[in-house]
């Protein structure tokens, strides 16, 4: 029943009263700090580890995990859990390597780093890319796929859920960096609380389905019904090998897009850049450990659903217009919860993406008002005037993807995959401008401007390098493969951010010592190597980590 009943409305008013309230208390707390740019952007000093490592978790899964991960879960399985368990690694090497760097030479924006190690033309082109890219992929996937699943599940609107989400989003980012990262902690209880609440939901289903019961046979029977959904590294006859090409996952480009999107990433990196660095790396590892627990709250209900619908389920539920829609699974499981725990995870998925949105809205807003508006438009704005842009930008930003949001094909191709798709046109190069202008200091601004271009032009042409060219040859190297959808031979995405970032980091090297020695940059960074020392619990806390990863990729390898 695609609506929801007085006592699931009552869980989502109680959910919504605690975050308003919540909310309204932190913004309230210190009303000195309300006009002070830093506190508005960073709550410099203000955020605990428990609220940077929830505010990580609660930016990072909305609904393109929620609906897109689920839909990836129903389509080809655990294997796409790969970017939530390598992300854990990934967020400990940027704890021990990256953070550092930020806080020692107080950095606050990418921008900013940018401009500190290479200049102002830099910084510059990367800060419209990053406003682009946040607005018109990200942004807009967040809400489009956020008001898909909740009219799904509540019978109201599209339209009218886009600007529902939209405003909700928006009250709470007016608010600033801290009360984003408090209400944050709430927005994770409840994803958590409603997600599992989900997995249980559907694996109890599948068990009842086939005449047992309890969560446990629920999940066994998942195992045996779909065993090819439990694959973790795809063979090359795999049709999703496409999506996910082998080995890659654990060595090649995968560590490309977490490393950029954990370390080089403004809408990520800011909840961590207004702390001290041991509250900082905690917080990493506290999101790390959480992010072990997340394909068990968007995966498994995905892959539930897949055994579901085999078994005669969900046949027109997950169709539109005639065709199978995988983005359709997670909303299709919520449909079939009981009056109350439907309103919680109503709630749960709401929160997702309200945090999700206020987050990514924050991080425009940060780097449009303090890279571009205080740099280039008003050098003489006070503190006063650039948290009043932040929140116009704010606002407009939201309206922009409102707008654009329904014309982007972005419930095509799936949600997920739309997103990582189209942000790997920019991350290669990205990620080699930071990770050489880090440990480099021969590293020049013409080679980060060769990274940024040249980079984007690269993934361009290896993008539409086969309608051209024939790439078959690289099938026996397992760089590339036979993509379903279009019946051409192509190159899987991940392996052309990995070949764009190998590119980018050899014409970076022969740029950089090809420059004459007057014209290489007179301000680098200060790095220390006693910068990377890590606490003791800090370590323990790793290997914990490293050996779960370990021993799942083991299991299910």
């Amino acid at each position: 029943m695609n609506e929801l009943q007085l006592l699931d409305y009552a869980v989502f008013l109680v959910y919504f009263c605690i975050v308003a309230f919540y909310g309204y208390w932190i913004y309230n707390r210190k009303k000195k700090e309300q006009a002070d740019s830093k506190d508005f952007f960073l709550a410099e000093g203000s955020l605990t580890w428990w609220a940077i490592g929830a505010s990580l978790i609660a930016s990072n899964i909305s609904a393109e995990q929620m609906i897109g991960m689920s839909g990836n879960g129903f389509k080809m399985g655990l294997a796409i859990s790969a970017y939530e368990w390598m992300a854990a690694a990934t967020l400990i090497v940027v704890a021990v390597f990256f953070l550092p760097i930020y806080l020692k030479n107080k950095i606050y924006t990418m921008p900013q780093f940018l401009r500190q190690r290479y200049n102002d033309t830099v910084s510059m082109i990367m800060a419209i890319f990053w406003l682009s890219l946040y607005i018109i992929v990200n942004l807009t996937s967040i809400l489009f796929l956020g008001a898909l699943a909740v009219s799904t599940i509540s019978g109201i609107g599209f339209t009218t859920c886009m600007i529902g989400l939209a405003a909700f989003s928006i009250i709470i980012t007016l608010g600033g960096m801290k009360v984003i990262g408090y209400t944050d902690v709430i927005q994770v209880f409840f994803l958590v609380l409603g997600g599992l609440a989900t997995t249980y939901l559907a694996l109890n289903l599948v068990s009842e389905q086939f005449g047992t019961s309890g969560t446990m046979n629920g999940l066994s029977l998942l195992m045996e019904k779909s065993s090819d959904h439990f694959d973790m590294i795809f063979d090359r006859s795999n049709e999703n090998y496409i999506s996910l090409p082998g080995l890659t996952v654990l060595f090649g480009a995968m560590w490309v897009v977490n490393l950029n999107y954990w370390g080089c990433n403004q809408y990520i990196t800011q909840r961590a850049l207004g702390a001290d660095l041991q509250t900082a790396r905690t917080g990493l590892l506290f999101a790390a450990f959480l992010k072990m627990l997340m394909p068990v709250i968007v995966v498994l209900p995905g892959i539930a659903a897949y055994v579901l619908w085999k078994n005669g389920m969900f046949q027109t539920e997950m169709l539109k217009n005639g065709e199978l829609i995988q983005d359709n699974a997670y909303p299709v499981l919520l449909n079939l919860l009981p009056t109350g725990l439907k309103g919680l995870s109503f709630a749960a998925l709401t929160a997702a993406v309200v945090a999700s949105l206020a987050g990514k809205a924050n991080s425009i807003s940060t780097i449009f008002t303090l890279d571009i508006y205080k740099e280039h438009i008003n050098k003489e704005a006070n503190e006063k005037n650039l948290v009043w842009m932040g929140r116009v930008v704010v606002v407009v930003a939201m309206i922009i993807a409102i707008i654009i949001a329904p014309f982007l094909g972005i419930d095509k191709k799936g949600g997920f995959e739309f997103i990582q798709e189209y942000t790997g046109f920019v991350s290669p190069g990205i990620f080699a401008m930071f990770i050489l202008g880090f440990f480099w200091k021969r590293t020049t601004a013409g080679a980060a401007m060769f990274a940024i271009i040249g980079g984007f032009a690269c993934s361009v042409l290896f993008k539409f390098l086969p309608d051209f060219a024939d790439v078959s040859f690289l099938q026996g190297f397992g760089f590339a493969a036979l993509n379903p959808a279009s019946g051409v031979i192509e190159i899987p995405f991940l392996d052309r951010m990995g070949f764009v970032f190998i590119i980018c980091v050899i014409g970076m090297v022969v740029i950089s010592l090809s420059t004459p020695a007057h014209k290489l940059p007179k301000h680098t960074l200060e790095v220390d190597p006693a910068m990377f020392r890590t606490s003791q619990g800090f370590a323990i806390g790793s290997i914990i980590i490293l050996i779960g990863l370990t021993a799942l990729y083991a299991i299910f390898w």
